[in-house]
């Protein structure tokens, strides 16, 4: 196990919102999330990311990202209810080498740092912008 492991496990979510619903053998949500640009380590280790909210269900669909990459799948899964256009998809588990291994891919913007205190509160700690990109470039 690695000794980093234990301390962010359960400690962060990738929130996405749906953007598009359609269907080909399968009904297919897309998310406004890439699993290139957000959580490479799931590309490059060939897991699927466990999603947190909706719960578990019976609607069988598969989440995808909105790049052209094939592979910009997150994966199928069976939730609570069907995701629609404009429905909160949560990925969990989205620290660790996810935080390090996020990238521009197809130009798609890092996902802001969004804090929950302890009272239930939101604070927004870092959003990332075209000025963040450009500085990025070789």
């Amino acid at each position: 196990m690695e000794p980093g492991e234990a301390a962010i496990t359960d400690s962060a979510e990738l929130v996405t919102t749906v953007l598009d619903v359609l269907h080909n053998e399968i009904d297919i949500a897309i998310v406004d999330a890439s699993v290139e640009a957000h959580m490479l380590d799931h590309l490059i280790y060939h897991t699927t990311p466990r999603v947190a909210y909706p719960e578990p269900g019976p609607h069988r669909m598969m989440i995808a990202g909105r790049t052209c990459l094939a592979g910009d799948v997150f994966g199928e899964y069976g939730l609570s209810t069907p995701l629609e256009v404009g429905s909160e998809v949560r990925i969990a588990d989205a620290a660790g080498y996810t935080m390090v291994k996020k990238n521009w891919f197809n130009g798609l913007s890092m996902p802001s740092i969004v804090v929950r205190r302890l009272d239930g509160t939101l604070e927004q700690v870092r959003q990332f912008d075209y000025q963040d990109f450009k500085r990025s470039l070789s």
